[in-house]
């Protein structure tokens, strides 16, 4: 590797993980929130993208522990993040998409932009709840038990494992589960999402020309990906891509359909013909 990790001014962690040639750069922010982005890692390494692949974690995220108030600029410090490299692809997994979605300021800094498994406002909690009630998982109701009474990393990461059956297709569930497993957590990132914005999250902007990707895994049951149907969330830069058999992660059952669409998103931003770049699949 020729670049090396660094952080911005307030903490946000880029590690660079894939180089090929190419001017982009592609940076990975995880879900969750409360998981570090090496997560993404099996994306990074499925998407084969040109240019070089960062992960990003904001401060106080995964294992990005910082001291000072780490919170004090979420989600707004990803524009650090965002000027620090020429020619940015973010792509935003989950929550992670959802920030990107909150901060304005990226719009003018992005020549590309992914959305994999996210949602353009809080809508999507109602449908999780009703998902959650319909598939009832006691391991969850034990672990969360646990978590409540004694909110530990160790305990936020057995409660996310417990989880894996509504993130994975049952193809996906036992690389998936073995994935979560050995992830850093944070408790402290969880809890002030909680606090300061899921449940009141709305867009801040939608790209007028940036070149968008949204990725949806055709199973996806934590994230309902029905929101991206309004009419607004269309257009000649707006590439929709349904990944088949494919869950809340879907570069774990589907990497080479995720991998093919990204693609797609990087020959737009390389040579841009906006004719031809709208549709779904």
């Amino acid at each position: 590797m020729t670049v090396s990790e660094f952080r911005t001014a307030s903490g946000v962690r880029l590690r660079p993980v894939a180089e090929r040639a190419g001017d982009l750069n592609w940076l990975l922010l995880p879900g969750g929130p409360g998981i570090g982005s090496e997560s993404l890692h099996g994306l990074a390494e499925a998407a084969g993208v040109p240019g070089v692949t960062w992960l990003v974690d904001l401060p106080g995220d995964g294992s990005n522990t910082v001291g000072g108030e780490p919170f004090a600029r979420w989600p707004e410090v990803l524009a650090e993040a965002a000027e620090a490299l020429p020619r940015v692809v973010f792509l935003g997994h989950s929550t992670g998409g959802m920030y990107l979605l909150s901060v304005p300021e990226l719009e003018p800094l992005l020549a590309g932009l992914v959305l994999v498994s996210s949602a353009p406002h809080a809508g999507w909690l109602a449908d999780f709840e009703r998902m959650v009630g319909e598939h009832p998982l006691p391991a969850v109701d034990a672990a969360g038990a646990v978590y409540e009474a004694d909110p530990t990393d160790e305990h936020l990461r057995r409660l996310t494992v417990a989880s894996a059956p509504w993130n994975f297709t049952p193809a996906g569930l036992s690389a998936g589960a073995e994935m979560l497993a050995r992830m850093p957590y944070n408790t402290a990132a969880v809890d002030w999402s909680a606090r300061h914005f899921d449940s009141t999250y709305e867009l801040r902007w939608w790209p007028a020309s940036v070149p968008t990707l949204i990725v949806s895994g055709a199973q996806d049951r934590i994230v309902t990906q029905r929101l991206w149907d309004e009419p607004r969330f269309q257009g000649p830069h707006v590439l929709h891509r349904r990944i088949e058999d494919a869950a809340h992660f879907p570069w774990i059952e589907q990497p080479s359909a995720v991998r093919a669409a990204l693609h797609e998103l990087a020959a737009l931003v390389t040579a841009p013909t906006p004719e031809n770049v709208g549709g779904s699949s």
